[in-house]
């Protein structure tokens, strides 16, 4: 697995806010639900979009998490650096220090394509583009089996 699970269910739980709407504070043990996440473990991710400025949280009976910015405006690479860093569009793929400086490891030539290719795709790729596919193509953003609960997430 290339992210961790951290910045997998951190960029789900995103999607999930961003497919409706965005605006509208979403309750974060609806998504924890509705994505099959561990509460606390999800707070503490959501925790860090929100230092980022990616979410708006607020707290109480009305609270959850909320955009923070325009979908369009937050890309793949800004999620994945958020959770995970920017290492796996830099670092050597076989965690060797100096990548581009010293001599290179075996995988170094085409690492660096995919390398490349992969930081360009993140860079260009925004969270309403993955929102509003999750919307057209009715995809499922968790393994949850329950079809009322990923036809009507937040009832």
């Amino acid at each position: 697995m290339i992210l961790s699970k951290s910045c997998i269910y951190g960029i789900q739980a995103l999607i999930a806010v961003a497919a409706e709407g965005g605006t509208e504070y979403v309750p974060i043990h609806k998504l924890a639900e509705r994505l099959d996440i561990s509460f606390h473990f999800l707070t503490k991710v959501l925790q860090e979009f929100t230092h980022a400025g990616i979410l708006n949280s607020y707290r109480g009976p009305r609270g959850g998490v909320a955009l923070a910015k325009p979908a369009a405006t937050i890309t793949m690479y800004d999620m994945v650096a958020t959770i995970d860093g920017t290492e796996i569009f830099t670092e050597c793929m076989l965690g060797l220090p100096g990548c581009g400086i010293a001599p290179p490891c075996p995988a170094h030539e085409q690492w660096q394509v995919l390398r490349n290719q992969l930081s360009a795709l993140a860079k260009s790729l925004t969270l309403d583009d993955l929102a509003r596919r999750a919307n057209e193509l009715n995809v499922r953003l968790s393994r949850t089996n329950d079809l009322r609960q990923i036809m009507h997430p937040f009832v």
